[in-house]
């Protein structure tokens, strides 16, 4: 099943759910719509919506609700987007200027803070204690993961454990959330809605490490930024803490200096280590695990067209490498 065959088991609450973010963005104040209609619409593929969609009809929801929690998990998504932009010193996102780079610094956290506003109202709207639970403790979880990153840059000495903790918490934690709660609002007996929230987990996961990868075997215009940007801001990945633990002395060294201090300087020399010391392959070998545990979380729930494209968002999921 392509990508567009997946948002197309949904197609209807997808553009539904457009239509609702839009709205919800009004303010009487304009830069706050201004920049959060920018970064909303600049072109992001609403993985995390889709995920609601998918997980709340799979799940037998009949109603309408499903569009306002999709709408409230892309909110708190592109909160997160605009404040990592931010404090990542970000120009560039899916190929167009971050908001930080166009209006600067300030007028990004602070509708930052407008859309996790935004999104409590909505959520609130939904009159239902155990989503509202699941959301509050997920962004708390992915505040968390935002410092546990930022105090590890620069740092050559985390490692895969920690390393799995600082994506699980930044990253994987809204598509858990997302999963979860579609199933939450479905009502679905406590075992389907506990593998939902795995799945979604292990899908979270299995995109973060892809991404990884992407880093140095990826295309820049199809991904919208540049090859090699964790190192340059000296984010350490799983690629980087793998090469280190196979690699010589003379490796080891060159990798952990470029951590240290950032830039693209050493960058080919890197790109030629990750790539021969199979630490690559390494990653994309723990992704496809996850997304195998993913689509075994599957099992729960009974056949339909959504669980289908569920089942293919996996496969997806690895697939961006080609």
């Amino acid at each position: 099943m392509t990508a567009q065959r997946i948002y197309d088991t949904v197609a209807n609450d997808f553009s539904r759910v457009n239509d609702l973010i839009m709205q919800r963005l009004a303010s009487d104040v304009p830069m706050v719509e201004k920049i959060a209609q920018y970064i909303v619409d600049s072109g992001g593929k609403r993985l995390r919506p889709l995920l609601v969609l998918l997980t709340a009809r799979a799940t037998g929801y009949e109603g309408n609700d499903h569009l306002k929690l999709a709408a409230v998990i892309e909110f708190l998504h592109t909160a997160t987007l605009l404040h990592d932009d931010v404090v990542d010193t970000s120009d560039l996102r899916r190929g167009k200027a971050t908001a930080n780079a166009r209006w600067g610094n300030a007028p990004s956290v602070l509708v930052g803070d407008f859309l996790y506003s935004r999104a409590f109202q909505m959520m609130v709207e939904l009159q239902s204690l155990p989503i509202m639970d699941v959301l509050s403790k997920a962004t708390a979880v992915i505040a968390e993961g935002e410092v546990l990153q930022l105090v590890n840059v620069k740092n050559p000495g985390l490692t895969e454990s920690q390393y799995m903790t600082v994506i699980h918490n930044k990253t994987a934690m809204l598509f858990e959330a997302a999963a979860h709660t579609g199933a939450l609002l479905a009502h679905a007996p406590e075992p389907v809605a506990r593998a939902m929230k795995e799945y979604g987990t292990h899908l979270g996961l299995a995109f973060q490490l892809v991404d990884d990868v992407l880093d140095y075997r990826g295309d820049a215009a199809a991904m919208g930024k540049n090859v090699g940007d964790d190192l340059a801001e000296g984010k350490v990945t799983l690629p980087l803490i793998q090469a280190m633990l196979n690699g010589d002395e003379a490796t080891r060294l060159l990798i952990r200096k470029a951590i240290r201090q950032g830039g693209l300087d050493d960058l080919p020399a890197i790109v030629d280590i990750v790539e021969q010391s199979g630490a690559l392959d390494y990653t994309l070998t723990k992704a496809r695990e996850h997304a195998d545990l993913a689509r075994a979380c599957l099992n729960s729930i009974a056949a339909s067209a959504q669980r289908d494209a569920l089942n293919d968002l996996t496969e997806l999921a690895v697939a961006r490498l080609g």
